[in-house]
């Protein structure tokens, strides 16, 4: 079987806090291929990535997850930012980190982003070519998901970003300014909310029951993020540097996510798009933990990797 083992690396300003999983009968005389794992908004390494780490490591991989720079146990303040360009950075300092581990062959390091991570993974993917091959889950380019999110009055990003200005202004001048909420905190609360959406009620029950609840998953965002997330295009310059070989795997059913929309977008911009997988039946927040779905995501990444990960 696979073992988990708690690691930390440096970003040259703090520490973030990963887990590295082994394959079964690891031999530290060896060298593998390894997956750098980029995760979801608002995830810990302990949900989503510890899924798909593990399921990567039964297959022979060596699988890195992390907590995002101001999240989880990872250092950084404010804490619950989210910040594109820092998150795509932390996705270099974990390929630093594999690199100077011995079992690793720096040759076959690959990555893979799931949801946001997906869109984060491809930045990263597109300006650090010591990653080999991309994989993506449900990708979700959050920058239009959040410039998407409000629709019910035109401008309405443009009213967001002066919503930040003002925060940050009272910020500065010794306020206290709530964070934001990423999803209701339970379901009472959505049904309090009016919210009958499928995608946001599957997340909420992820996230916020003890099928995928984690203490370090505070479900919140420090304000000055989402400024940072409405200027930011995750498929910016895909055509002209993301050169590596692309596979995207999206859930067959459509929701608010968009993330079958986002993956298609994707594929249709890469210029080495080798594959564009449809789990049959998976809803996006389905395909971070249903056995069935991840085992179909997992053993299609592995025949890719397996296939462009080489020497």
């Amino acid at each position: 079987m696979s073992s988990t083992h708690d690691v930390t690396f440096p970003n040259e300003t703090f520490d973030l806090a990963g887990q590295l999983h082994l394959p079964g009968g690891f031999d530290g005389s060896s060298t593998y291929p390894a997956i750098v794992i980029s995760t979801p908004g608002s995830s810990v390494k302990e949900q989503i990535g510890a899924n798909y780490g593990r399921a990567l490591a039964d297959r022979g991989y060596i699988a890195l997850a992390f907590d995002p720079g101001f999240q989880g146990q990872s250092g950084g303040q404010p804490r619950d930012l989210e910040d594109p360009a820092a998150r795509v950075d932390d996705i270099r300092f974990a390929v630093d980190h594999l690199t100077t581990l011995e079992h690793v062959d720096n040759r076959r390091i690959g990555a893979l982003g799931i949801c946001a991570g997906g869109g984060y993974a491809v930045g990263a993917t597109m300006t650090d070519h010591r990653i080999k091959a991309l994989g993506t889950v449900v990708p979700v380019n959050v920058g239009r998901a959040f410039r998407q999110a409000d629709t019910s009055s035109k401008g309405s990003a443009v009213a967001m970003i002066q919503a930040v200005g003002d925060q940050r202004t009272a910020s500065a001048a010794g306020e206290d300014v709530d964070r934001n909420v990423w999803i209701p905190d339970t379901e009472a609360q959505a049904a309090a909310f009016g919210i009958t959406d499928v995608d946001t009620l599957e997340a909420v029950r992820f996230y916020r029951t003890p099928r995928g609840y984690h203490e370090n998953s505070t479900n919140r965002r420090h304000h000055t993020s989402d400024a940072m997330m409405l200027g930011y295009d995750a498929f910016h310059l895909v055509e002209e540097l993301l050169t590596q070989p692309l596979q995207v795997i999206v859930g067959g059913r459509l929701g608010t996510t968009f993330s079958y929309a986002d993956g298609l977008a994707l594929w249709e911009k890469a210029p080495n798009a080798k594959g564009f997988h449809v789990v049959d039946g998976a809803g996006h927040y389905e395909m971070y933990d249903e056995p069935n779905y991840v085992d179909e995501a997992v053993d299609t990444l592995d025949a890719f990797y397996a296939e462009f990960l080489t020497t």
